[in-house]
């Protein structure tokens, strides 16, 4: 039997697993019924996949402790897996909407995994309206990251309903084992993530640290910013302390929201930014009435920890340049257009910071940087001390074309990531299929009503865009376009409707007539996203 030991940041992720800081990830997979479904659709699929006694690497690993001179764990091939344990089914009284599914969720993320098992569940969960059902899968970090998880499961899927008949369940569709591919694994460009971020320190701690100079100058730029303060590049604990950053207990609460790629791509063309600083934009301006309602909005900014691809000037491309870069969340400002621009500023100025090192530079510079957040994971003081940051907030790329599974259509996919002592909040969001996905976790004790920040994330979407978007005429505070960039300005509706606040639902149609029956059933999930409590639905 083949055996692979840990490395130091997947044996990290075991050790200080406990029962309030279960370090599993996961993902909450919507789909449409496909057309003409047999009323027992959910039951054959049910017992399809617990007939499916094939798997694949990773799916049929599991822990083996060693008892020997090295104290670390290692995977091993479990060839007796019990799918009725890792394969669960679940119901929502009809109809099940977005609270009750978050709900729901949140039990299922709050569980541990069984560690003498291959760390990972897959529930099945029906009752949705809409026509609708949902697979939450979850997996541990030691096993594999959320977003490599995503892209196993994505094998399981076609681009064509017809297609994805004939494809086996996610665990019969991992990766091959042998060489050629692993090898190629190794060289595939890492995803902007914080486990990828910290994955990268792991690997480079042994290295020599030959560009001391470098490193000496980056750090005493940093010093230097700290101490100037005003307009300049944030800096590790410089946070203020939150409700977000303090111990953590066992149960979590898990929202979702949803707006489409179109929306966020007019405010960032208008405004001259990126598409990462319109996501952090609405991320902060939700924080801020968040903690406002509850009277704990700090007088300093949140910080936010953010994964990103970021390549040196001297790197002609090759390898993988994922750094952790720090930027303020601008939630000390009220209006919408000054605080999308302190973000653009502040994350400007810590990618040219890192961008000016050379790339062995740049990685010394990522170890050390990362060091403190490593310390807090191996020994558990997170919350007992000032925080490195406020939130960590990630923005991976996914999909473009629309999923199917057993003829369903993938909806939405929304990730659902890991809560610590001293980071009591989550916010990971995907794009799929011309969307972008947020999913939002958090310690139900620490952050009561997380879903009422999803819904604010959705309003302050739609300060931005009546405060950059043209409308009419021109305002003193609007971003000025380019000849070029007009038409595709123009084509935003004015008002700008939201995408996913249930709390809007009542005041406005689910679509127009010319949107397509197709096209309203999909909105109408969206429009669901959110957690607050749904309104009445009206009979027909």
């Amino acid at each position: 039997m083949s055996s692979t030991r840990l490395n130091p940041l997947d044996a990290a992720w075991i050790f200080t697993e406990s029962r309030a800081t279960p370090n599993h990830v996961g993902g909450l997979l919507q789909f449409k019924l496909p057309p003409n479904a047999p009323q027992d659709f959910m039951r054959q699929l049910m017992a399809e996949f617990r007939s499916h006694r094939k798997f694949t690497a990773p799916w049929n690993r599991k822990l083996k402790y060693a008892f020997n001179f090295n104290p670390v764990a290692e995977w091993v091939e479990d060839r007796h897996i019990d799918l009725e344990y890792h394969v669960r089914h679940a119901a929502l009284p009809w109809p099940g909407g977005e609270r009750e599914l978050g709900e729901l969720v949140g039990r299922l993320q709050s569980t541990p995994l069984d560690l003498s098992r291959p760390p990972w569940e897959c529930t099945i969960i029906e009752g949705l309206e809409g026509g609708r059902f949902a697979l939450f899968i979850k997996m541990h970090h030691s096993l594999i990251d959320g977003v490599s998880g995503v892209k196993l499961l994505q094998r399981s899927m076609a681009f064509t309903a017809k297609d994805s008949l004939d494809l086996p369940p996610f665990w019969a569709s991992g990766k091959p084992s042998n060489k050629a591919h692993q090898h190629a694994q190794a060289h595939e460009a890492l995803l902007p993530t914080f486990a990828h971020a910290v994955t990268g320190a792991f690997e480079e701690i042994t290295m020599q640290a030959k560009t001391a100079p470098q490193l000496v100058a980056a750090f005493s730029k940093m010093a230097k910013s700290a101490m100037e303060g005003g307009d300049t590049m944030m800096v590790p604990f410089d946070a203020p302390q939150s409700v977000l950053n303090g111990r953590v207990r066992e149960k979590r609460r898990f929202a979702t929201q949803r707006f489409e790629m179109e929306r966020l791509r007019a405010v960032a063309q208008a405004a001259d930014c990126t598409l990462n600083d319109v996501v952090l934009a609405i991320c902060g301006g939700a924080l801020r009435r968040f903690l406002s309602e509850r009277n704990a909005l700090p007088h300093k900014p949140l910080t936010a920890g953010i994964p990103m691809s970021v390549r040196p000037k001297d790197d002609e491309g090759q390898g993988n340049a994922i750094s952790f870069i720090i930027s303020t969340l601008g939630t000390d400002i009220a209006d919408p257009v000054k605080r999308l621009e302190a973000i653009r500023k502040s994350v400007g100025h810590a990618k040219e910071h890192v961008q000016s090192l050379p790339r062995q530079a740049m990685m010394q510079y990522t170890v050390l940087l990362m060091a403190p957040t490593i310390l807090t994971l191996l020994t558990g003081i997170g919350g007992r001390m000032r925080p490195m940051f406020n939130i960590t907030i990630s923005n991976v790329p996914g999909p473009d074309k629309p999923l199917y599974f057993r003829g369903a259509e993938l909806l939405a996919t929304y990730p659902a990531s890991i809560v610590t002592h001293g980071q009591a909040v989550n916010i990971t969001c995907q794009s799929y299929a011309g969307y972008m996905n947020f999913g939002y976790t958090g310690c139900h004790s620490s952050v009561p009503g997380i879903q009422k920040l999803a819904v604010y994330t959705g309003e302050a979407l739609r300060e931005l865009e009546e405060a950059v978007l043209p409308k009419g005429k021109t305002r003193s505070n609007v971003v000025q376009l380019k000849a070029a960039r007009k038409p595709a300005a123009k084509k935003a509706p004015a008002p700008v409707q939201p995408a996913a606040t249930v709390a809007d639902a009542p005041k406005t149609p689910a679509r127009t007539k010319a949107a397509g029956a197709a096209k309203g059933a999909v909105t109408k999930a969206a429009a669901a996203a959110s957690a607050e409590p749904r309104p009445k639905r009206q009979k027909k």
